[in-house]
């Protein structure tokens, strides 16, 4: 019975391998890429970089104007008003029970409507500056670099390629006319042996794109099975105590099987990690949806976003904020309705919307109105000056980097079912997030487990380098090996098989 079980494993890690390397491969190889090319993305730093400063002597609607003019009446979701669609000062608005923002021009209420063929290029024009080369590519439902489920609301999308040094690539919304991607030649070329090799990206927007997460979830699932059977074997293999009559602790003569046996030992517990931490970043069966009840915005605003006429006027705010501004967004907080002006870097100016003065928010404000977002008690409250392991910062190019995480930030812990902890921007006086039990469960097994983010290690690099490139090479070494041994393996089969073939002929008949 041993036996049997023993042989069984070893044709399991066979044949499985012989399937798997090269995919374990290509991981460890498109891994390696992005550490330092991510998926292409507009950050929110490069988006406010790029938009062109509002004119606070131009002839702009009050917003309520805008929105009566454009025929939207109702409570808000959200309200922007910026310079970058179709090159004009524009209101983005997204009317309550709704995903789609509507455009409207600033100066006239008129809707935008679909983006054209001249709007896109305004708008590209816009974002690249006076002296920029721009040319028209037509519109792309979706491609390789604009995956993203977030852009779902904007497609179809507009391409305008850039003739700068970087050979930017922008995309821009099909419904608002702003650009929401970007994509250099350099982010375009290294990504097709990055994060669209590593995610199998080759399986979207095709006839393949339904399957895409099954595909994912069963690869990784049998790469798994590959690592257990692996190590179980490379250990059943491996002398410890007395090695074998060539003097190795390793059975295997040949090169390819001795450097894949010492491999996979080595590397067999961080492999393994890396893939079963990729598993879990495609949401396996849902495991990661609690079905927690959402925070209660409205008891936290107090009143639905609506804007009136007496709220000040755009050219008041911008005068009030002092200098350049390149957004005005419209909020609603604890029953008062107020405006975020926000330059082209750092933290934003809040004003009150009704007399644009500088607005401000307590701590012990925002703690007392917190407790209303869960029905549970507050168990304790925090203020994080400094990033821990569920607050912090990565890179803008990696796939959790490019989102700001301010400080100080107000953490409340609530005594609920899910053990919820709330963030809240004690500048800004907004709800930055939620994080429950099951979600900072993810954080380590995805986040920790994948991309190694232990802030000691991040804030020692080259350290955090160092490592994930030794285990990566070491990874691939274990895989390029299983690939030669593999190619070996299946060209003797084919060898016997037209060996045994050629027999069969070569025999009489009759």
């Amino acid at each position: 019975m041993r036996l049997h079980l023993k042989r069984w494993l070893f044709l399991l890690h066979r044949w499985l391998g012989i399937a798997l390397c090269l995919f374990f491969a290509l991981w460890f190889v498109s891994g390696m890429v992005m550490m330092y090319v991510g998926y292409p993305k507009l950050t929110q730093a490069e988006r406010l970089r790029h938009l062109p400063a509002l004119d606070g002597n131009a002839a702009l609607l009050a917003p309520a104007e805008a929105l009566r003019a454009a025929g939207i009446d109702g409570p808000l979701k959200d309200l922007r008003l910026h310079a970058g669609s179709a090159g004009r000062a524009s209101y983005l608005v997204t009317p309550e029970g709704r995903r789609q923002p509507v455009a409207i021009d600033a100066a006239s209420g008129q809707v935008l409507g679909a983006t054209s063929h001249a709007q896109a290029l305004a708008s590209a024009r816009a974002f690249a500056g006076d002296g920029t080369g721009l040319h028209y590519l037509g519109t792309v439902d979706e491609d390789a670099f604009s995956h993203s489920r977030a852009l779902d609301i904007h497609r179809p999308l507009h391409r305008v390629q850039m003739d700068d040094a970087d050979g930017t690539l922008l995309y821009i919304s099909g419904t608002t006319a702003e650009v929401v991607r970007d994509a250099t030649r350099t982010e375009r070329g290294w990504n097709y042996l990055g994060a669209w090799l590593h995610w199998l990206y080759m399986f979207r927007g095709n006839a393949f794109d339904g399957a895409w997460a099954d595909i994912v979830n069963v690869l990784s699932l049998v790469g798994i099975a590959v690592a257990i059977t692996g190590t179980v074997v490379g250990v059943m293999r491996w002398r410890f105590r007395q090695p074998y009559r060539s003097g190795l602790r390793t059975p295997y003569p040949g090169r390819a099987m001795r450097w894949h046996h010492v491999a996979g030992l080595l590397f067999a517990l961080t492999t393994l990690a890396w893939i079963f931490s990729g598993l879990m970043s495609m949401n396996p069966w849902r495991l990661f949806d609690t079905g927690t009840p959402p925070l209660h915005m409205a008891r936290w605003q107090q009143g639905p976003l609506r804007l009136t006429g007496d709220d000040a006027t755009p050219q008041s705010l911008i005068a009030a904020a002092g200098g350049p501004v390149r957004e005005l967004r419209w909020l609603r907080t604890a029953g008062l309705t107020e405006v975020l002006a926000q330059p082209a870097a750092g933290t934003p100016l809040v004003l009150d919307s009704a007399s644009a003065a500088p607005a401000a928010h307590s701590r012990e404000a925002l703690l007392d109105r917190a407790a209303v977002l869960i029905d549970a008690p507050v168990l304790r409250s925090e203020w994080l000056t400094a990033h821990d392991l569920y607050w912090y910062e990565r890179a803008e190019h990696t796939m959790m980097g490019g989102h700001d995480k301010p400080l100080p930030v107000l953490r409340v812990v609530f005594g609920d079912a899910a053990a919820s902890w709330v963030h809240i921007d004690p500048h800004t006086g907004q709800v930055l997030g939620r994080l429950d039990g099951i979600q900072r469960l993810k954080r380590w097994l995805f986040a920790m487990l994948h991309s190694w983010d232990w802030l000691p290690l991040l804030q020692r690099r080259p350290l955090w380098d160092g490592l994930l490139l030794a285990f990566s090479l070491g990874g691939l070494l274990m895989s390029a090996t299983g690939v030669v041994i593999g190619v070996r393996r299946l060209g003797r089969k084919r060898s016997h098989r037209a060996q045994a073939t050629a027999c069969l002929e070569a025999q009489p008949h009759g």
